[in-house]
């Protein structure tokens, strides 16, 4: 039987990151009020993106990343270190705790037995070393046995594990599936839900196709999918088509060799998708201008005519076509601008895009405000051409 979930905040990729970068300063403000941090827990369906986002996250605050995945752990001292005996030792009036294999070498240095002893844990190979500043990712932590998922919550509770703790400023986030009948995990109850906040991590297009323009996704895959967004389910994930558009992306014609891609496609994101993308191909719709070429070729009378052709005017205008031309303007340019300096005969080819009768004016907006808002410093030259300034500025 199905279970009902309780309502739960569903964000996209960015939005996922501005909460955590939230939850980390917060976490470090309570930190030093000695108040214990909080760990979030990522829900979301497979292939959506939960483990790379987090990665994303830990590379832009320049933090250190561990990740463990508990479903993969058959050690519980894999995860919270193995036991060793300790012994209590006094010189004068310094008394401390030492390991077993330890002993001979404090016994020599005078130290004396108390005949007090307890059992200690060993941090754990993972964390041996690290220094102040990371993440600590338990990846679909509700997939593992459920004394992982005990050892979890001692980490979560504390941020240590009976004798070892995390350095400082380092934070827990738990990915997970939902507990929906879908996938195999462990329910959680209510005590343990109680010690960490949640989020639904959610699929949105225009985070997936700024991802695609900077891990270089092949131009005519993005193109398919910023068409039909629709496309992505929980059974046809994120991650599948990705997998599926790298495929086939070494392919110079796809109407070429339509069986190969078909077979590919069949054998990765099922026949539904395929047919479309098939289609998409017998419309020639894979021929769609990229906007590299579009923003840096040397002509501007060819990209206006070749644009014009593809969008059309009047009863033929493409408003599909030309939403998608105009997201890849945007995604490529803030991509562009990561790695080559912004100079004018840049902007004065946006500009001329945005003179020209090919976009709507809620597109020419778009373009204009999200490229400058995409990477101000870099396009700070945007401000000197009257003719985007006006868009700017309304």
């Amino acid at each position: 039987m199905t279970k009902k979930q309780p309502q739960q905040i569903s964000l996209n990729v960015k939005e996922t990151k501005t909460f955590l970068k939230h939850i980390i300063s917060n976490n470090r403000f309570l930190q030093q009020q000695n108040k214990p941090p909080v760990a979030v827990e990522v829900v979301g369906d497979s292939g959506i993106g939960k483990t790379s986002t987090i990665v994303q996250l830990a590379n832009e605050l320049d933090l250190h990343f561990v990740k463990l995945n508990l479903a993969q752990i058959e050690e519980l001292g894999d995860l919270v270190g193995f036991p060793i005996r300790q012994f209590e030792v006094c010189k004068d009036a310094n008394c401390l705790w030492i390991d077993e294999h330890a002993v001979e070498e404090y016994t020599k240095l005078g130290y004396k037995f108390t005949g007090l002893n307890r059992m200690s844990y060993c941090p754990p190979e993972w964390i041996s070393g690290k220094t102040t500043g990371g993440i600590l990712l338990l990846d679909d932590w509700n997939r593992a046995d459920i004394r992982f998922i005990q050892a979890v919550m001692e980490l979560i509770d504390r941020q240590q594990y009976i004798s070892w703790s995390l350095p400082k400023d380092w934070h827990i986030i738990l990915t997970s599936n939902p507990d929906n009948g879908e996938y195999l995990v462990n329910s959680i109850d209510n005590a343990q839900k109680t010690r960490f906040i949640s989020v639904n991590l959610k699929f949105d297009i225009d985070c997936w196709s700024e991802w695609a323009e900077n891990a270089q996704i092949d131009n005519r895959c993005i193109n398919f999918l910023l068409k039909h967004p629709e496309l992505v389910t929980t059974n046809i994930n994120s991650r599948s088509i990705t997998t599926f558009f790298n495929s086939i992306s070494s392919i110079d014609s796809f109407e070429n060799t339509l069986d190969l891609i078909q077979m590919v496609g069949e054998g990765s994101v099922g026949s539904e998708f395929t047919t479309l993308f098939t289609m998409f191909i017998n419309n020639r719709l894979d021929k769609i201008i990229s906007p590299k070429i579009i923003l840096t070729h040397e002509s501007d009378d060819y990209i206006v005519n070749t644009l014009k052709g593809i969008i059309g005017k009047d009863k033929n205008y493409r408003a599909d076509l030309a939403s998608i031309i105009s997201t890849r303007i945007i995604n490529y340019s803030i991509f562009h601008a990561k790695e080559n300096k912004i100079e004018k005969p840049f902007i004065d080819r946006l500009a001329l895009l945005i003179n020209e009768e090919l976009f709507t004016m809620d597109l020419k907006y778009s373009i204009v405000k999200s490229i400058y808002n995409g990477d101000t410093a870099s396009f700070k030259l945007l401000m000197l051409n009257k003719t985007l300034l006006t868009f700017l500025t309304k």
